[in-house]
């Protein structure tokens, strides 16, 4: 019985860590979220650069600069 009430609290501990991690968190780029898009090289008219995507890329977002 003792076992049985053991068992029950390494659940609920298991169970309370898991409650806090998102289910599906998927591949996060930075230059997606902040409306760019990676290019090999640099960035032509009428894009400009923003950042560095993960492989090396420039991250170029479209429009003028303000």
């Amino acid at each position: 019985m003792r076992i049985l009430y053991l068992l029950l609290v390494v659940l609920f501990l298991v169970l309370q860590g898991v409650a806090g991690q998102p289910f599906n968190p998927g591949f996060f780029n930075p230059c997606t979220a902040q409306n760019g898009r990676c290019f090999p090289g640099i960035c032509r008219h009428p894009y400009y650069w923003i950042g560095t995507c993960h492989n090396g890329n420039s991250c170029c977002r479209r429009g003028w600069r303000a």
